[in-house]
């Protein structure tokens, strides 16, 4: 009972600690005049994940089992964030999604998602393997910074309506500054009530802590990425929903992951079982964004509910496989062999259809051009 309080608690805890520091930390951004852009792919996004980031870290200076929750916790977020949280947020509303994510950071997504596997092939990923992890998320700042020079006024001016007005008119920039480190401080005591009762309810229940990162953990510390994309899906943002879980997945590997490396004893030990199964599921993930973002630039309801159902089976496989059901078999049979391919053909009939509608509607702007 003591364990599944201090496990309460300490989601509690980060998730009151996420959201003021991402409020503190916004603000503050509005007030000195620092980018939309900046703010909306990496303070907010960055913000998000720090429950990732305390309690990856605070699990890899714990050693031991600690190191599958660290890694556990980094995938099973990205999982969770493209599959449950966009799943969630295109349910609620069709969301649109911008050229340059499509493009651009997408594909940065799918990079590090497979410099994930290659960094950690080996069983290992050491602290400097981390270091080039850390510098990675330095260069992607730099990089979103010097996007952010080419917005346009009405991207500005959504980030602000989004965001809110300039805290220094409001006289309360002492008070978004005290927010940052009280929410740091609430982080920090909630990733450690977290971990410990994440394992304690891992022994009692007979999964391994791979399984409870994956799960438990990794859903719990994505509860700030879930309030910020549902909401902004709800105030018809127009691609905050969407950007947040880019950046939040890109931020979790380069930052999250590299930092838990470099702090951890002997670096992070990464289980068979992740790299054979978990790791690739996250990759296939990523790649999956492509095709369905590209259909019209926007996730529509039916993909949504698609992404949804993706997480509910991935979710359902991982507790059959944990408990070692005697359905595994069939229930992995049944995903490989239907379920799958037939999400490959209807999501190919969308970008072909897409791919026709796009022609046809070039093809009847050159006619109108014709004297």
């Amino acid at each position: 009972m003591t364990a599944f309080l201090l496990f309460s608690l300490g989601l509690l805890f980060l998730v009151v600690g996420a959201e003021a520091l991402v409020r503190g930390a916004v603000r503050l951004a509005s007030a000195l005049h620092i980018s939309p852009l900046v703010v909306g792919l990496t303070v907010v996004a960055f913000g998000t994940s720090s429950p990732e980031m305390a309690v990856s870290v605070q699990s890899a200076l714990a050693g031991g089992g600690g190191a599958d929750i660290a890694v556990g916790n980094v995938v099973g977020s990205n999982i969770f964030n493209v599959l449950f949280i966009l799943g969630v947020s295109a349910t609620v509303a069709p969301l649109r999604v911008s050229q340059q994510l499509v493009r651009v950071d997408v594909p940065i997504m799918i990079g590090i998602s497979v410099m994930m596997l290659v960094l950690a092939w080996d069983g290992t990923i050491t602290r400097w393997n981390g270091l080039t992890l850390v510098a990675g998320v330095i260069v992607y700042t730099a990089f979103a910074i010097r996007q952010s020079r080419k917005e346009s006024q009405a991207v500005q001016a959504e980030y602000h309506e989004a965001y809110g007005a300039d805290p220094m008119r409001r006289g309360r920039f002492a008070l978004n500054l005290l927010l940052i480190p009280g929410g740091l401080a609430m982080l920090v005591v909630g990733s450690q009530w977290l971990v410990d009762g994440a394992l304690t309810v891992a022994r009692l229940l007979g999964m391994s802590e791979l399984v409870v990162g994956l799960t438990i953990v990794a859903a719990g510390t994505s509860l700030p990425e879930v309030a910020t994309s549902v909401v902004a899906s709800l105030k018809g943002e127009r691609d905050i929903a969407v950007g947040n879980v880019v950046g939040s997945n890109i931020f979790n590997i380069l930052a999250v992951l590299g930092s838990a490396a470099v702090v951890a004893p002997a670096g992070l030990t990464v289980s068979s079982s992740a790299l054979g199964f978990d790791i690739p599921v996250m990759i296939a993930v990523a790649v999956a964004c492509l095709p369905i973002f590209f259909t019209g630039f926007s996730i529509s309801r039916w993909e949504g509910a698609l992404f949804l159902s993706y997480y509910v089976a991935y979710t359902v496989f991982l507790i059959l496989d944990a408990t070692g059901h005697a359905a595994l078999r069939s229930y992995s049979v049944v995903m490989l062999c239907f379920v799958i391919p037939l999400t490959i053909v209807t999501v190919a009939v969308g970008i072909i259809r897409e791919a026709r509608s796009h022609d046809g509607h070039e093809i009847r702007s050159t006619k109108g051009r014709i004297p």
